[in-house]
């Protein structure tokens, strides 16, 4: 085992690390072995479920995440090739399971890999739980020989087959037939992660014209983080640009987070996603739920649309554990994040990025206009909100003399000669000047970074925001 010992810290989506560095065979078999040992407690006959994504290395590190766990007696789903992480989580539901244990880093770069736990309702791991299994962690550093490695009965791992069953929830969920009805021509970037043979199996058969992206197996994911941002799908952008298709949709590396290209090659971002998704199910689906969730960071467009419709809205910190948990409860439409996560009623607790892709197909085939369109509709309708985020990347100096200089504008109550409206210091540093004027400061919990997220009425506002976030995070 290391001698040298691993700060191991969950954050809001599991533990990551860069491979061979920190994140080793030493360290997933006590990161494993303090799950088993949480599980252990909360179940008489534990059984999880164990994926992985494309990144290096990862089939080996989850084949020995399941032997720990047999070692422990609990039975192991081991699936059969990488899985997206919603796909987990809607078997944790269905199969009433202990959990899973995913190892995969989402949306980081190529050199990083992670575990993420989810427990039995499906979702995120929350924080009394993950703190339960750091402070396990610890104590197995401490003395590694608890650490259970021999599998003493192999009949415990059987290989799993989690596609079909998945697919055929989405095909009850999505209006497959609308969308091949409107003869849409579109293109997806599985962006070399887990979506392929579940996002383009779908779409496939669905579209008139059909065009794929990066669908084979590639740890480098093409020298670039599998993350479906703007900067990241240029491919995408021009090819639906180019052939004038009607919509490009990419993935992330595990399939959890979404990328919408519009007609045109115009990139929606996810905060303009899940305000379209909203109002869409508000008037496809019926006011079958009293709420809306979304978290601290994300577009106040959401409550805007939740006031005139009679809406609930459900703020929570950022990660989507948060949101999960509030979408678990029964009673919620729709959750979503400015990440580029959602999800729905009837559905996971996780965010799910192949569903978030299929619902706008579906939108677009049925209201069969572009979606940059519908939006513009929605903004003369409800108002205007546009949104950005920019990332610092400090050092814990400059970080700390930030803190200090966000301190000082809370006890001030003024931001930049704006006067402040109310201040949320929950979950980083939220300064609201009005519904549609904001900025948030938060350090990540899983990155080197402090995020600065805004919003303003229109593009003006927004620059100038943009423009003091840099002067105060840089000085």
């Amino acid at each position: 085992m290391n001698k040298e010992k691993v700060h191991i810290r969950f954050g809001t989506s599991g533990w990551r690390a860069i491979i061979a560095e920190d994140f080793t065979f030493d360290n997933v078999r006590i990161v494993t072995q303090a799950i088993a040992d949480f599980v252990r407690k909360q179940n008489i006959s534990p059984k999880l479920i164990v994926g992985f994504d494309t990144r290096f290395l990862s089939i080996e590190f989850a084949r020995s995440c399941a032997n720990i766990l047999a070692a422990n007696k609990i039975k192991v789903l081991l699936t059969n090739r990488d899985t997206p992480t919603p796909v987990l989580a809607y078997h944790i539901v269905r199969k009433k399971l202990s959990g899973a244990i995913n190892f995969t880093a989402s949306h980081n770069p190529p050199e990083y890999n992670g575990i993420k736990f989810s427990p039995s309702y499906g979702g995120p791991a929350p924080e009394d739980v993950t703190d339960v299994i750091e402070k396990r962690i610890k104590s197995l550093q401490a003395n590694p020989k608890l650490v259970k490695t021999e599998t003493r009965d192999a009949g415990l791992i059987k290989i799993f087959d989690p596609r079909s069953q998945y697919l055929n929830k989405i095909k009850k969920i999505v209006d497959m037939g609308k969308i091949k009805r409107a003869r849409l021509k579109i293109a997806v970037d599985c962006m070399y992660g887990t979506s392929r043979g579940y996002i383009d199996v779908l779409l496939g058969s669905a579209a008139r014209k059909f065009w794929v992206l990066n669908d084979r197996l590639n740890p480098l994911f093409g020298g670039l983080p599998p993350e479906p941002d703007r900067e990241y799908i240029t491919s995408l952008i021009q090819l639906v640009k180019r052939n004038r298709l009607d919509l490009g949709l990419a993935c992330d590396g595990d399939a959890d987070r979404f990328g919408i290209v519009d007609r045109g090659g115009v990139f929606l971002n996810p905060n303009e996603i899940v305000t379209l998704l909203f109002y869409y199910l508000l008037k496809t689906r019926g006011k079958v739920k009293r709420k809306v969730a979304r978290t601290t960071a994300t577009t106040h467009m959401i409550d805007a649309i939740a006031e005139k419709e009679g809406m609930e809205v459900v703020e929570t910190p950022v990660g989507f554990k948060h949101i999960g948990r509030v979408l678990s409860e029964g009673d919620c439409l729709i959750g979503g994040e400015e990440s580029g996560g959602l999800s729905i009623f009837g559905h996971v607790p996780e965010k799910d990025g192949i569903l978030a892709c299929m619902l706008i197909a579906e939108m677009v085939a049925n209201w069969k206009k572009p979606l940059v369109s519908i939006l513009n509709s929605l903004y003369k309708k409800y108002g205007y909100f546009y949104s950005d985020r920019l990332n610092f990347h400090l050092s814990s100096v400059k970080k700390k003399k930030l803190i200090s200089r966000l301190k000082q504008i809370c006890k001030k109550n003024k931001f930049a000669g704006l006067e402040i409206k109310d201040t949320n210091i929950n979950d980083g540093f939220k300064f609201n000047f009005a519904r549609n004027f904001w900025i948030m400061f938060r350090a990540s919990g899983t990155e080197s970074i402090v995020r600065c997220y805004m919003e303003a009425e229109n593009k003006s506002k927004l620059n100038y925001l943009k423009k003091i976030a840099q002067r105060i995070a840089t000085a």
